[in-house]
């Protein structure tokens, strides 16, 4: 075991295979899948999933699911990046807020493999080892405490979803979510680029693109259907380039469908007010002085 920051305990990295030592290179993860799907060891360390979620999580042990590994990763949230904990099955990825680690979180979240793209992003100043997780409902950044965690959640990740994709003979996803842009990015409206925001003037978020903006430049409502059964706030620039589309849809309809095709009434914006508050903006119990990027800290395990 190696020592985390405050004295938190974090396993070593390890290949996901009985044979391999730690940080060496297997063959096929999926024969691993295989060898341990059904078996006593997988189901323990799902039931311990569950367990640290408690009641608001989802219950997570369905056949043939295996838990291939875990780790912390940093997820560049709205207001300021922080730490989550990460879940890797052969179907799907799980990621939540840390109360106390590996004894409880909240805020589960369930991504389907199948929906994942990846993408690898340079370094900033503030984030390191970054890559994109993109999924047609949300997009996200995240980081690793050091480039060999990155390339290992990004192998593991590739694989699975290849697999997934050859199994049910769909296609890589090609719609994603825009990740939001966060808060601290901007001082003013990345449209109008005239508003100052301060404590009284909130920033928002455009669904559609991500763009911190504010009110008067996002007043309109659109309902997008892949992100929202209900409408969603929109900068006015998308809400016209959704419009146009909706409306060059629209009258595609009608030419397949004359002469019975009738007028199409034009969309009314709902009157509604979302908060813009997300899961992110919780308070969170991790320390704030957390040393996250410790030299020689392994942060995440996958399991053999």
């Amino acid at each position: 075991m190696q020592g985390g920051p405050k004295g938190t305990s974090v396993p070593a990295l390890v290949c996901s295979c009985f044979s391999c030592g730690p940080k060496q290179h297997c063959g096929s993860k999926l024969e691993m899948v295989d060898h341990l799907a059904n078996t006593e060891i997988n189901s323990q360390r799902i039931a311990a999933v569950e367990n640290c979620f408690g009641a608001s999580g989802q219950p997570l042990a369905v056949p043939g699911r295996v838990l291939l590994g875990e780790g912390i990763l940093t997820k560049e949230c709205r207001k300021k990046p922080k730490p989550r904990i990460f879940f890797l099955f052969n179907d799907i990825l799980i990621y939540g807020s840390i109360v106390i680690n590996k004894r409880k979180y909240n805020s589960q979240h369930i991504i389907p493999l199948e929906d994942v793209t990846l993408e690898t992003l340079p370094d900033t100043l503030q984030m390191k080892n970054r890559w994109m997780i993109k999924t047609s409902k949300k997009s996200f950044v995240v980081s690793a405490a050091s480039l060999t965690e990155r390339k290992e959640w990004i192998s593991h990740l590739e694989e699975c979803i290849r697999h997934l994709l050859t199994k049910t003979g769909r296609q890589p996803s090609t719609e994603h979510a825009a990740p939001w842009i966060p808060d601290k990015a901007t001082d003013i409206c990345m449209r109008c680029t005239q508003t100052k925001f301060s404590t009284l003037t909130r920033r928002h978020h455009c669904r559609k693109c991500g763009f911190v903006v504010c009110a008067d430049c996002s007043r309109q409502r659109f309902l997008m259907p892949r992100l929202s059964p209900k409408p969603l706030r929109v900068c006015n620039l998308c809400y016209r380039q959704l419009l146009a589309e909706k409306k060059k849809e629209a009258e595609a309809d009608c030419r397949q469908q004359e002469p019975i095709c009738s007028a199409i009434p034009g969309y009314e914006p709902s009157s509604g007010d979302d908060s813009d508050k997300s899961d992110d903006d919780k308070a969170d119990q991790w320390p704030a002085d957390t040393e996250f990027y410790t030299s020689e800290v392994s942060w995440s395990s996958f399991h053999s």
